[in-house]
Parts: structure tokens; sequence; C-alpha cells
């Protein structure tokens, strides 16, 4: 079969750098933005053209931190066994070709702002094309093994632990996206995720994210997930230790020293 080399018109510009930040549909965190970056000298200022106006585009890129590909993956949710790739959006695919359907905000030169995105910075684009309902939604269609309706939990915070995320996501430092993706369903799946039993009370667990802890609690009859409070994964022992391997250490410390937020006595 023949072969094909394509070359990127853009990059996607974004606070996500991990690919844990980003949610699996870019709907699920409606409030990032991010922008698209198109290359300079190509001619795509009149590509543009009339773009804007459209609430939705269609972008085509690569999965650039991906090596080698996976006949069979496993999903977040709904099966334990592992599914044909080809049946899921897992970006460990024989091309690596992802397929996004983002927000445009606006276009400013050879800038797209967009919101609702599930790429990661840095991210190669290969194609720009408009959403257009009626050739794009198929509301009735079948979804396979994904059930149709799901009943997720609602993921909400507790006043300590709202306070303590708006403090970090002013930081540079932002859980929220994160833990509702991880919470929404199945909450105490610790195999899938980094979850697992508090040891103090019952229906209070722990999620990990990188080096930052939230604890919880899970109401089931009401399908509600309480973040009661987030603090830091190091120990004292760790923090005053030499060695930064995550670098940010400075911001565990400026948060554990905050008046609000007194290190968990726990």
């Amino acid at each position: 079969m023949d072969s094909w080399t394509f070359n990127p018109i853009a990059t996607v510009a974004s606070e996500r750098r991990n690919r844990y930040d980003v949610p699996r549909q870019g709907t699920l965190d409606a409030s990032h933005t991010a922008r698209v970056l198109l290359l300079p000298g190509r001619n795509f200022e009149q590509a543009l053209d009339d773009l804007e106006g459209f609430e939705r585009i269609w972008l085509i890129y690569v999965f650039h931190l991906n090596t080698g590909w996976k006949p069979r993956v496993h999903v977040p949710r709904h099966r334990a066994d592992k599914v044909g790739v080809f049946a899921t959006r897992a970006p460990y695919r024989p091309n690596p070709v992802g397929l996004s359907c983002v927000r445009l905000l606006g276009i400013d030169g050879l800038t797209l702002h967009i919101a609702e995105c599930d790429l990661l910075d840095g991210t190669p684009v290969l194609d720009i094309k408009p959403y257009l309902p009626y050739a794009d939604s198929f509301t009735d269609a079948a979804t396979g093994w994904v059930p149709r309706n799901e009943e997720l939990y609602t993921v909400q915070c507790q006043q300590r632990a709202e306070a303590q995320l708006a403090w970090l996501r002013e930081h540079g430092v932002d859980i929220f996206p994160f833990a509702r993706t991880q919470l929404e369903a199945a909450p105490r799946d610790g195999a899938r995720k980094r979850v697992y039993p508090s040891g103090h009370v019952s229906e209070e667990y722990m999620l990990a994210y990188r080096t930052w802890r939230l604890r919880f609690r899970v109401d089931d009859d009401r399908r509600v997930v309480d973040i009661q409070e987030v603090f830091s994964g190091y120990s004292e022992e760790d923090l005053a230790s030499p060695g930064d391997r995550y670098e940010d250490k400075d911001i565990h410390h400026q948060f554990n020293n905050h008046a609000s937020f007194p290190w968990p006595d726990r």
C-alpha cells in the first residue's frame, strides 16, 4: 500500500501538558481554553476566511507523545476486559491520529481561540474543518458497548476544598477537571484509578493527582461525591529533603503555610 507524509499546519498552546490533565472528551472540561497557532508564511490567512461564525470546528491532530499502538486496550469505564482499539477513542492507534470537536471562541490573525479542548500543549494539528450539525450529529445512532444514558455522580466540593482548589488554580495547578473526570463514574474503582480508602472514616477515600491528594466521601443514594479537602502528598520529611523531582516543592510549601490551609491534622 502507498504511504503518505503529512506536515502539521499548526500546534496547540495549552496549560495542559500531562496526559492525565485532559478529560476523555473536551466537553467534560468546558472552562478550559487553549489556542491553535497556525504556521506563518503558508497563506493560512486566506484559508481561515469565512471560518468565523462556526460555533464548533473539528481538529485533526497527532498523538505526538505516543509510541507504538495496541490492538486491544483497557477503557476507563463500563468494561473490565480489553476492547478492540477501533471500538474506542483511545490514543494507541496504528496511525496516531486524533479527532476532536472543539468550541471556536474567536480568530485573531493566525491564532484560533478554542474551548472544550482535550489536546495537550504542543499537539501538532494536521487539518481544521467546520462542524455541521446536519451532517455530523446522529443522536439516534447505536453506541455499541457504551451505555447511551449513563447515570453519573455529581462531583462537588465542600467549602474548604473549594477554597483550596481555587488557590491552587491561581498558582497554576488546576486539579478539579481531573478529579471530576476520575470520580463521576465508579468513584471507588481503585483498579483503574489512584483511589484508595482513607482509613479514617467509612466511605471516605483518597484520590491521588501527581503529588497532591484529595479526600472525598461517596453518597450512593444521592449519587454525589463530596471532595472534603486537598492536601500535599509530600510528608514533612519529603519537603525538607534535598531534591525536587517534580519541581513543585515550592508550591507545596506555600500551600502548607497559607493561613487558611494549615497542614491537615490526620
